[in-house]
């Protein structure tokens, strides 16, 4: 190869290195996903669905799903996302990726974010011997984030009323 060829794909690389370089995008949209695939869960609940709504409302306005072989009702368009009610009304989600929160907290985050992002955020430890998930739980009024963790990622992540959260998390039960 003569010296000019070799300069000449230099340059091109060179210039094709700094055209694809430069600062990621910020905000809660997770690399190489369509904008459209991410929603937020915020402690209203999600966008349409709100903390507090009963069974039956949801079911009229063809949102919850009870004809669906699952553990429990279903939400329609929401394949990861898992409702909780106590006397007909919703009381917590459980979700997963790609939800998030509307400070980028989602499954996979580093626990160190979630600190960052909640500075009064509370620990939780699972009971010893048990193979459940210690929790963070960031608290807004009646309220709360419910982070479970494996000390270094977000595992789940649920929202929706906190004191619902905190006995979740104390009696170990899932959304089934």
């Amino acid at each position: 190869m003569k010296s000019r060829q070799f300069a000449f794909i230099a340059m091109l690389l060179t210039a094709a290195s700094i055209a694809g370089s430069g600062v990621p995008p910020t905000g809660p949209i997770p690399d190489g996903r369509p904008a459209g695939s991410v929603e937020i869960i915020d402690l209203n609940g999600l966008r349409n669905i709100e903390f507090g709504d009963t069974e039956d409302e949801l079911t009229r306005r063809g949102i919850l799903r009870t004809d669906m072989e699952a553990c429990g009702p279903m939400l329609a368009g929401h394949d990861t996302v898992s409702p909780v009610f106590a006397e007909d009304k919703l009381v917590l989600l459980w979700v997963g990726d790609p939800m998030r929160t509307p400070e980028g907290i989602t499954v996979g985050s580093p626990v160190d974010q979630v600190w960052s992002r909640y500075p009064s955020v509370t620990r939780l430890h699972a009971p010893q011997g048990t193979h459940r998930f210690d929790g963070l739980l960031a608290r807004s009024g009646d309220r709360a984030y419910l982070f479970l963790h494996d000390g270094r990622t977000v595992r789940k992540t649920i929202a929706g009323y906190a004191d619902w959260a905190r006995r979740l998390f104390d009696e170990g039960a899932g959304p089934c």
